[in-house]
């Protein structure tokens, strides 16, 4: 772990060591090389994370698609060409308890949660793909299941081997992404807000049941559908397209996934140079707009 001190600074508080937690360098602009979703971690446009300080801790694939997708061999039933190891969980959702309004009944997530959570619940390592780039390094065991000595087969070019496959949790991620790691975190960016674990009960709720809107109730009614997706056309496109809030029916109504308000590849408004909202919101959040895109208050 020891690579993790390049050029970090640490400072001491109240006699404990503490690090400073830093801004992304990602310039989060034009294409998802340059977000915090590149995994290889070697920024496209120069200046962001040096690869180096991962290398033994994740497969560096020297892709940034792989980590979530692959042309051949993906994972049948998840989203688009999906590459990555989903293992079987059961979440603890968003229920009557955390509020007593609700309404609608709530499920497990859908896959389109389940693929943000396949990073984000922490049950699986970040590299943990199914099919590496290359022939001959496919591994179907992978879609539900972490296969360790699979991963280590990886030969990285760039750097040392990694030995440790690291996934969004305490002591493996965020042993160094979070504002009390110390040394060995110093000056790495907070990632705790962005693991959620499997406990799902103090997020938005996902795979809760879109009530539909109208006159007399909180809620705006969607303005286009397209096959299984019902959305509001937020940029007035005339189209579904990245920029819009939408809701995914995969079988019991419209309803609320991660995807819905996220787009991981960015959301870049359209104007050159222009910069992503942040944490990947597909509308910006200023005066709660992303919020009362669905809310009537």
């Amino acid at each position: 772990m020891r690579g993790m001190l390049i050029a970090l600074v640490c400072f001491r508080a109240g006699g404990a060591l503490a690090d400073v937690d830093l801004p992304t360098k990602f310039l989060n602009q034009g294409s998802v090389a340059n977000t915090r979703h590149n995994m290889t971690q070697r920024q496209a446009a120069g200046g962001g994370p040096a690869g180096a300080t991962m290398d033994s801790y994740r497969n560096d694939y020297e892709e940034v698609c792989v980590y979530c997708h692959t042309p051949h061999g993906a994972a049948s039933g998840q989203v688009p060409l999906w590459n990555r190891t989903i293992k079987p969980t059961t979440y603890t959702t968003y229920s009557a308890i955390n509020s007593p309004t609700i309404t609608q009944p709530i499920t497990q997530p859908g896959a389109n949660s389940l693929s943000c959570l396949s990073c984000h619940d922490g049950q699986t390592a970040v590299d943990s793909i199914i099919n590496m780039p290359g022939s001959g390094r496919y591994n179907a065991s992978q879609a539900t299941s972490q296969d360790n000595a699979f991963l280590n087969s990886w030969t990285n070019t760039r750097g040392p081997d990694a030995t440790v496959h690291m996934g969004m949790k305490g002591g493996e991620c965020l042993a160094c992404h979070t504002p009390t790691a110390g040394f060995l975190g110093a000056g790495a960016t907070d990632f705790t807000v962005f693991v959620t674990g499997t406990d799902l009960s103090n997020d938005h709720p996902v795979g809760i049941r879109f009530p539909g809107g109208g006159v007399g109730t909180d809620f705006n009614a969607p303005t286009g559908t397209k096959g299984t997706i019902t959305y509001f056309d937020t940029n007035g496109s005339g189209s579904l397209d990245s920029k819009d809030v939408r809701f995914y029916d995969t079988g019991q109504g419209a309803e609320v996934e991660c995807a819905s308000c996220h787009d991981p590849h960015g959301v870049p408004s359209g104007a050159p140079g222009s910069t992503f909202n942040p944490t990947f919101l597909r509308v910006s959040n200023t005066g709660s707009q992303l919020c009362l895109t669905c809310h009537s208050k």
